[in-house]
């Protein structure tokens, strides 16, 4: 497992703000995937949400990468999918956000592939997951 850079956040508090940072934007279908018990997971989590267009798949992303920062001071370790807006990933170590567009969503279904990993669907006027 990797270790989170800033030791003063918890891994579950980074998936409150990245659960935030999508609520903000009206990501739909939010789903957090707990791969803590999952063998050779690469984090803890894996947050998961859907945006019906380009300019909202990338507003969400930034809302993410603010509510984060503002919460922690924490910038992603990596990031992919900025200019094509399909499937941004946001990587902060021990939490990694996907922002799907929704066909590209069904497409790769991470879901159905960390079938192993405990799936909470976060409801829409849920401030964050349960732990």
């Amino acid at each position: 497992m990797r270790i989170n850079n800033n030791k003063e956040f918890t891994a579950e508090q980074i998936r409150d703000f990245v659960v935030r940072g999508m609520q903000e934007k009206k990501a739909q279908d939010i789903v957090v995937m707990d791969l803590r018990n999952v063998k050779n997971a690469i984090c803890d989590y894996f947050v998961i949400c859907s945006g019906n267009s380009d300019t909202q798949i990338d507003a969400i992303s930034t809302s993410i990468e603010e509510e984060v920062y503002k919460a922690s001071k924490q910038d992603p370790w990596h990031k992919e999918g900025k200019m094509n807006r399909e499937w941004i990933l946001l990587d902060y170590v021990d939490v990694v956000a996907h922002v799907f567009k929704k066909d590209r969503r069904a497409f790769y279904d991470l879901e159905q592939l960390w079938g192993d990993a405990e799936i909470h669907l976060v409801e829409d006027n849920e401030l964050t997951p349960a732990s």
